[in-house]
């Protein structure tokens, strides 16, 4: 299991793992285009692959103009493995590196993405984006959470 920066080249196994998912599905997978991914992990931010024998199976990625977390994303039968938990320090880590601005997303009610947001210290802000639970980090509470 490899941990490493995203490459434009990693862009098709990042949007196979993206249609691969069980929750937080996109309504239109033509909303989330090649350039979308190549703009977030080149100009607007970066992002995070894990691959296993060469294959990604997992990404995180981060927009640091925006100030919030574009994606998080596993293939399902990846999941409970602590593969997300690490994929998120290493954006968050990287994202406050840069920034002291809190860090802020938006995920959909009831799901595990909810939870695991939530033990991961992230505070609930409000609903956004037609619905979703909203979530925001600060500086200091992501230097000061527990190990």
């Amino acid at each position: 299991m490899i941990y490493r920066e995203a490459l434009i080249t990693d862009i098709p196994q990042i949007q196979i793992v993206r249609h691969t998912v069980k929750e937080n599905t996109l309504s239109n997978p033509a909303l989330v285009t090649d350039a979308d991914c190549e703009d977030f992990i080149t100009r607007r931010g970066k992002g995070w692959v894990c691959e296993i024998n060469g294959e990604v199976i997992g990404f995180a990625i981060v927009d640091l103009k925006a100030h919030n977390i574009w994606a998080l994303f596993l293939r399902p039968e990846y999941e409970g493995k602590g593969i997300g938990r690490e994929l998120h320090r290493l954006m968050m880590d990287w994202y406050f590196a840069q920034t002291r601005e809190p860090v802020w997303l938006g995920t959909a009610p009831g799901t595990r993405a909810e939870e695991f947001y939530s033990r991961q210290g992230w505070k609930k802000a409000g609903m956004v984006n037609k619905g979703e639970v909203k979530f925001e980090m600060a500086y200091e509470d992501w230097v000061k959470r527990p190990e």
